[in-house]
């Protein structure tokens, strides 16, 4: 008798409905605004008041914008890059960009300029729009943010309806080269981002979903702004620096219905204080980093919801998730989004079910990115034949439900922004008096991870000095929380750095974070 084969860890509920062409993102996300142009599309809110924004305001602002960008000299294919705040202004210049066919960047206000002027020298943008309270360096003509607001008064533009595979925006990404990469995306991109309505949110029209995030952070741009317009629901965004502490009333103030967030942020608002009653709150949406177990249920503890995690990166935007409909086993991700071609890959293709291997897309996915913009040999190695290779562990149930497993590589996660140590390593590298240093994620209590640098040095040097030093070289976020004096590195045969080993000199740390 023939033994039974194995079932093989892949899933392909796809192909989705295909994205129409000729084709405009913008255009897609704020399609609802013909139909709904009194209805609220975002509030800005603090406290019990809320600056709101209807469609037809945000579509007129979106289109007067892009309109200016024109009069301003651009033309479609140029970049723009985004130096602004946490505010309305981010959004509306995104998408102002993009429905006159310029691609823009996002990028995060916490750089340093020594980053910016990284990201300047590779992308030679055609305009940075400019926030002065946001550091940024020369190398482009600028637009300040009072000349910004204004073009929302400019004659509205066309919509720019071209192929659907041009670029359409880019984002950074840290690299396991060290190097932050520029992180090219089509148009076609927003049209993939409809199999989370169903597969993560439980999205509905007549929600009203609170984000957490920064305006300039793409969780945010994604999750918590575009996706809930394309259906034409209602986005709710706290005012910059509103504390943990504050979100409960807020969300109770406001109604919201779902609520996004990274992790450490729901740990910190049952940290802080006793969440207020919730009655219109259906769920709250996860990702970024790792959901502790510990924090979903503290959560459901607390407030009597669910939460339901999500499983993206740069490259490709969530497409393993729990949901309303499908909630994950415990300890499980969740399982591959509907439309979706998913596979968990060993040395020689798809793996047995249960037995761990890389996480991988299928090229035809159409949230995929095009490219690491000028990189063709990085893009490449990205890729396995048809696959892209996450860089990510994970198995896969025989149910379909993916359990995440950890990193292959030595990549950390800083509340919610993939860092390469090897970029911290190469700043810290030429600080004074440091011989050596290696640098990881160490765990210092249950779902708490920090960024901590190993170094060797002829005597421990005095961390406020370190701390100066890549003050001005890196992004608050990227910076090491600890420093950590050791006799020598952990390093193997070769001579080369065992990064694995660094959390076991932890214990020597003489004052923790």
């Amino acid at each position: 008798m023939l033994a039974t084969p194995p079932m093989l860890s892949i899933v392909n509920s796809g192909p989705m409905p295909p994205y129409p062409t000729p084709f405009n993102m913008a255009a897609h996300v704020l399609h609802r605004a013909d139909t709904y142009p009194d209805k609220i599309a975002v509030s800005v809110v603090e406290g019990q008041t809320a600056k709101s924004m209807s469609y037809g305001a945000m579509k007129r602002a979106v289109l007067g914008t892009g309109g200016g960008f024109l009069a301003a000299g651009c033309i479609p294919g140029d970049i723009v890059l985004l130096r602004l705040g946490n505010t309305i202004d981010f959004p509306i210049a995104y998408l102002g960009a993009l429905a006159v066919g310029l691609v823009p960047v996002p990028t995060s206000a916490a750089l340093t300029e020594e980053e910016v002027a990284q990201i300047v020298s590779d992308l030679r943008p055609r305009l940075i729009l400019r926030d002065p309270d946001v550091t940024t360096a020369p190398g482009a003509p600028e637009i300040g943010l009072a000349t910004l607001q204004a073009l929302r008064e400019h004659p509205g533009a066309d919509w720019h309806m071209d192929d659907p595979e041009r670029p359409g925006y880019i984002i950074y990404t840290s690299g396991t080269s060290g190097q932050p990469r520029a992180v090219a995306h089509a148009h076609r991109a927003i049209w993939a981002r409809q199999m989370m309505h169903d597969g993560w949110y439980g999205l509905r029209n007549d929600d009203v979903l609170m984000h957490a995030g920064a305006f300039n952070w793409t969780y945010t741009l994604g999750t918590g702004l575009m996706d809930p317009w394309t259906v034409g629901a209602t986005a709710l965004i706290p005012t910059a620096g509103t504390p943990p502490d504050a979100l409960g009333s807020l969300l109770a103030i406001h109604k919201a219905t779902i609520f996004a967030a990274a992790p450490g942020v729901y740990r910190q608002m049952m940290d802080r204080t006793a969440l207020p009653t919730l009655p219109n709150l259906r769920h709250g949406l996860s990702a970024g980093e790792k959901l502790p177990q510990t924090t979903l249920d503290a959560w459901r503890r607390a407030t009597g919801t669910d939460l339901f995690e999500a499983y993206g990166m740069s490259e490709c935007s969530t497409f393993i998730s729990a949901s309303p409909a499908k909630p994950a086993r415990p300890g499980a991700l969740g399982q591959p989004q509907a439309g979706r071609h998913i596979a968990i890959l060993g040395d020689h293709g798809p793996t047995p079910r249960g037995t761990p291997g890389t996480i991988a897309v299928h090229r035809s996915d159409p949230g995929l990115m095009l490219e690491y913009l000028h990189a063709p040999k990085d893009t490449a190695a990205r890729f396995d034949k048809d696959w892209f290779l996450t860089g990510d562990v994970g198995a896969m149930d025989d149910d379909g439900q993916i359990t995440y497993l950890g990193r292959n590589d030595d990549m950390m996660n800083a509340g919610g922004y993939r860092v390469s140590p090897l970029e911290v390593e190469a700043v810290l590298a030429d600080a004074p008096g440091l011989t050596a240093v290696g640098v990881t994620q160490i765990q210092v209590k249950p779902g708490v991870f920090i960024i901590a640098a190993f170094y060797t040095a002829d005597t421990p040097l005095d961390e406020d000095s370190l701390r100066a030093y890549v003050d001005t070289k890196l992004a608050r976020y990227k910076q090491p929380r600890a420093y950590v004096h050791l006799p020598m590195l952990p390093t193997g045969a070769n001579g080369k750095l065992v990064r694995r080993r660094l959390p076991l000199f932890w214990p020597l740390a003489t004052k923790a974070p």
